[in-house]
């Protein structure tokens, strides 16, 4: 991989990541273009997945803060409650981290058709979001935990994490700025317990034939953009307008699953 190469798939990560079309999706879609193997940019996909999670943390640092700091006055606080529902949410995709990992595995071998059809699923339930009427407050347990599992789901590239977490919250009746802010925390902790797990196990070295340059190009590229793309996507939230990534990923589902 060459440093244009990494660049290119780190802005892709980074805005993929946030918007609703599915990042491992579109980085699928590009390693098929530029004839890159897995093996060849594991280590790569650890680092930009590592660059969005930082963009998260620096985006919402100020709650991240208050969150912990309430956490440890150890009170059964709003704070409190909102850290329980986040590792609620957590649940699903952990189980499924634990016990199908190498059948997941499976799916990340530049199958562009099967994103396809993904693809296209995503866009079905960002359009279903056209009909949502916010009426909750605040987030459940409940329903953190059903949003953990819509999250879980989208470990299948051409799923979009933040597109089926967020359009479960808004179906469920959440309101949209609620329910956007827990989509992008609730995936901090899992990312960064995936990428130290990867680092533990020696992931990061295995097949790995990406130069230190190109994965700082990609690095910074992937936290770049997805800094940006996380504002911009708060930002699309409170106006509703999922329903144009619905068209888009309906149409890029369409394109794949024709012409490849």
């Amino acid at each position: 991989m060459n440093w244009l190469e990494a660049l290119f798939l780190g802005i892709i990560q980074g805005l993929t990541e946030f918007l609703p079309v599915s990042s491992s999706g579109h980085l699928e879609i590009a390693k098929h273009l530029l004839g890159l193997r897995e093996t060849e940019s594991l280590s790569f996909s650890i680092a930009v997945h590592g660059a969005t999670t930082l963009s998260i943390i620096v985006v919402f640092w100020e709650d991240i803060k208050n969150l912990f700091k309430e956490f440890f006055a150890f009170k059964w606080n709003k704070e409190t409650q909102y850290i329980f529902k986040i590792l609620i949410s957590m649940l699903p995709v952990g189980i499924i981290g634990i016990l199908f990992k190498e059948k997941i595995k499976v799916l990340f071998t530049g199958d562009i058709v099967f994103v396809g059809y993904m693809l296209i699923i995503t866009a079905i339930l960002l359009g279903f979001t056209f009909f949502a009427k916010p009426k909750n407050k605040n987030i459940s347990f409940f329903h953190s935990f059903i949003i953990g599992i819509s999250q879980a789901i989208a470990v299948i590239p051409g799923i979009s994490r933040s597109g089926a977490t967020i359009s479960t919250g808004l179906l469920l009746g959440n309101k949209k700025e609620e329910i956007a802010r827990f989509s992008f925390l609730m995936v901090v902790i899992p990312i960064i317990g995936e990428n130290i797990l990867d680092l533990i196990n020696g992931e990061m070295t295995k097949g790995a034939t990406v130069g230190n340059i190109p994965l700082l190009i990609g690095f910074l590229a992937a936290f770049i953009s997805g800094f940006l793309a996380c504002k911009w996507m708060l930002k699309i939230i409170k106006k509703g307008k999922l329903i144009y990534f619905a068209i888009y990923c309906l149409l890029i589902g369409l394109i794949i699953i024709i012409f490849k």
